[in-house]
């Protein structure tokens, strides 16, 4: 075992040696800490009973997060500060506001799920958000109850918005200036696994070419699976979390560059502003505990024919920079997924950036997902579409498809089709068929290939709707 990982746990300095690399932050804190509050209900992200609190600084301030313990590696808490539920009462045993507000207001049944409600709470106490209903139902999505019904969590919330004394206003790290004396733990290894965490782009690329097999960690909302279903690892991780190159965001006249490590919650303002119906798919990928921790650059290299973004980033035209040792290349989102979990990433290369062009003013961009549950649900098929009306007449159409496919995908013949036409419901009279002789999706426990072939031709309707109609129907709302 080599390296050390530094951090603060509910205040306190932890020095992290003799632990895995493949030790998850939630098998950790239960295991080798007696910190039991901390639940495993799921192991996959989607329940919330693990969720701590993970507090960094950007910019020279805390920023909190709440995110998924049984998803987050030991060695990705590095350099921060987390906070778990036993470290929230003060040291006289007396609850903090989050805790006394659920207690006061009936929040809690069996108890198992409470932990992580209440740091869920903690995160967005910290964070200022106004406390609307919208934004607390929000901020609980990732949590899951089955005993209380939810509103007895939401008084809660909301008479914790209302208390203005010092102990419910107080932060989570009393002295953040602690975490910048903190030093970094670029390499963390044991016998079976290598860690490494390099602060920049250019050591990135070195240790990138280093480890050539070496798979990349963004977030690990999906890698995590690995460590914390699957019992499984790969040999070596190169963590781009904290490279600070691969974390800007720049806004452009034409277009918006997300790096390779931007978190879909530092997306999320600029996709508002800029491509709100992108932002609304966002929302619905996971939770805010996913969100935080996830990236559009590991959605888009983890190459799933299911994933959420691939299918806008291809009816946008984005672009995607690529980086190895050797230097840099430009390839369209739409060439960089292959087949089935398969890119053209080589050896040693990495998403460096994903560059989305701006709407010109008269286009739109639309996105429609169909799972079986609406928040928080793998997709049965999505839909992305940026389409250019003049005159009642299609002039440009790109239509793009996940879910049908081995790989994220345009419906050429439907492009073609429309293209030129006549922008009306009678134009898509045979669009079944159009869209027949695109795809041939498979039958799966999410739906059949009929079923999916007919909610794709139905997306088009529903398309041609709501940009045709003064008022459009947004089945979200029902």
């Amino acid at each position: 075992m080599t390296g050390v990982i530094q951090f603060l746990l509910n205040g306190a300095m932890r020095r992290v040696t003799e632990v895995t690399p493949a030790m998850t932050v939630l098998q950790y804190l239960r295991e080798r800490e007696s910190m039991i509050g901390t639940k495993e209900g799921c192991a996959e992200g989607d329940c919330g009973a693990c969720t701590v609190v993970v507090c960094r600084l950007e910019d020279g301030r805390p920023v909190y997060n709440a995110v998924n313990s049984c998803l987050v590696l030991l060695p990705q808490l590095d350099g921060a500060a987390v906070f778990t539920v036993e470290g929230l009462a003060d040291q006289r045993g007396e609850l903090h506001p989050v805790q006394q507000a659920l207690l006061e207001n009936d929040g809690t049944q069996c108890g198992f799920c409470t932990p992580g409600i209440v740091m869920s709470m903690a995160a967005f106490q910290q964070s200022g958000e106004p406390a609307t209903d919208d934004h607390i139902h929000e901020m609980l999505s990732g949590n899951l109850c089955r005993c209380t019904g939810y509103r007895s969590i939401v008084a809660a919330c909301h008479r914790l918005a209302a208390d203005t004394t010092d102990a419910a206003r107080a932060p989570l790290l009393k002295s953040p200036s602690v975490l910048e004396t903190l030093p970094s733990c670029a390499d963390y290894r044991d016998d079976s696994l290598i860690f490494l965490t390099p602060r920049s782009l250019a050591e990135l690329a070195e240790v990138a070419a280093q480890y050539p097999q070496a798979q990349f960690l963004a977030g690990g909302t999906d890698l995590g699976l690995l460590f914390s279903k699957y019992k499984k690892q790969p040999t070596a991780l190169i963590s781009t979390a904290r490279v600070t190159e691969l974390k800007r965001i720049t806004v452009e006249a034409d277009a918006i560059e997300f790096g390779g490590a931007v978190t879909y919650t530092e997306a999320l303002p600029h996709l508002d502003e800029h491509l709100p119906q992108f932002a609304d798919l966002v929302r619905r990928i996971g939770s805010r505990q996913i969100r935080n921790l996830g990236t559009i650059a590991g959605n888009l290299a983890n190459a799933s024919p299911i994933g959420d973004t691939p299918p806008c980033l291809i009816a946008l035209e984005a672009v995607v920079t690529l980086r190895s040792a050797a230097g840099t290349r430009t390839v369209p989102a739409e060439s960089f997924i292959t087949g089935y979990r398969k890119t053209v990433l080589q050896p040693g290369e990495f998403i460096e950036a994903v560059r989305v062009p701006r709407l010109l003013p008269n286009q739109q961009f639309f996105a429609y997902k169909i799972s079986k549950r609406f928040d928080q649900d793998i997709s049965t098929t999505i839909g992305a579409f940026r389409i250019e009306v003049q005159n009642s007449v299609v002039r440009d159409l790109r239509a793009v498809f996940g879910g049908m496919a081995a790989q994220p995908a345009r419906a050429a013949c439907v492009e073609k089709a429309l293209s030129g036409r006549p922008w009306t419901a009678e134009t898509l009279a045979g669009i079944d068929t159009e869209v027949a002789r695109d795809f041939s999706p498979i039958d799966d426990h999410r739906g059949t290939a009929a079923y999916r072939l007919r909610a794709a031709a139905n997306l088009f309707r529903r398309l041609q709707l709501e940009t045709t109609t003064a008022n459009p129907v947004r089945l979200e709302l029902l």
